[in-house]
């Protein structure tokens, strides 16, 4: 008979991470790996975090790129096709598998990795780049910005983003779309930018979709588009031709609102975060 000291109680992070990993192998089975969208995630116009992204890195043949919590690799996948030697790493073996699957279909080679943000396999000053994307707000921010910074080679760059905290809409969204969520996510604040700070010599930001989430209410009251059945900010991707013209005419509209208010940011849906060691 065992007593109680001899079993091993999990902490609570320890506890999140096992239901992160178990929330997305189970996620990774549903995949079909010809619907990973590889170039769209990056080129779409109703992509323009990665657009951003890819104005900011220029070319990136031959750089060392880290990507942390890849998912289904679509990020990855994009970069090795670019030329760079690319390392995905995610807490979930299932997602791994299906970064390898891409990988084939799209006929590049990158290595992969099971990790945690906060404890990366690596050496210091590894990479010249790390990407994650919609990564943070799953994770603790401070200790993986920490391990971020350790691994990227002095003048390399963190390039992140993730949902923003305080946009009203997206909350009620949260809210309703609780099956293809974690229940322990934390979207970000603005203050959380002053972490970043702590540790990097520069730090630039910005954000995305405010009047261009009209898209979002579309799918929901006129298309009833059940958002527990269809994820979307998939959606935006598979239909970003078909939503190009809307989304053209209220990002328009976005911009010149920010110019007028540019305080009004925070409640986009989106930040980047462009980080420099």
């Amino acid at each position: 008979m065992r007593t109680v000291g001899q079993f091993k109680q999990k902490t609570k992070p320890e506890l999140i991470f096992q239901k992160e990993e178990t929330f997305h192998d189970t996620w990774a089975e549903s995949i079909n790996i010809d619907e990973v969208i590889v170039d769209g995630f990056f080129e779409a116009y109703t992509s323009p975090e990665n657009r951003m992204i890819l104005s900011v890195l220029g070319d990136i043949k031959g750089k060392k790129i880290l990507e942390l919590g890849c998912g289904a690799g679509e990020a990855s996948v994009y970069f090795a096709r670019k030329g760079a030697d690319v390392t995905a790493a995610d807490i979930s073996s299932g997602m791994l598998e299906v970064v390898q699957k891409v990988a084939e279909k799209y006929n590049v080679s990158l290595q992969t990795t099971k990790c945690y943000s906060h404890k990366i396999y690596f050496e210091d000053e590894s990479f010249d780049i790390v990407y994650a994307a919609n990564l943070l707000h799953h994770v603790d921010i401070e200790s993986t910005v920490v391990e971020v910074h350790r691994v990227l080679k002095k003048g390399g760059i963190f390039v992140s983003w993730d949902p923003l905290a305080h946009n009203p809409a997206i909350n009620v969204y949260r809210r309703i779309a609780t099956k293809v969520r974690t229940q322990d996510e934390h979207p970000l604040k603005m203050n959380d930018l002053k972490i970043f700070k702590k540790y990097f010599s520069r730090v630039e930001s910005d954000a995305t979709w405010f009047f261009t989430l009209w898209i979002f209410i579309k799918f929901y009251f006129i298309d009833r588009i059940n958002p527990n059945k269809e994820r979307y900010w998939k959606k935006i991707l598979i239909e970003h031709k078909k939503l190009e013209k809307m989304y053209k005419s209220l990002d328009k509209i976005d911009t010149l609102f920010f110019k007028l208010f540019p305080f009004m940011k925070k409640y986009c849906w989106n930040i980047i975060i462009f980080s420099y060691k």
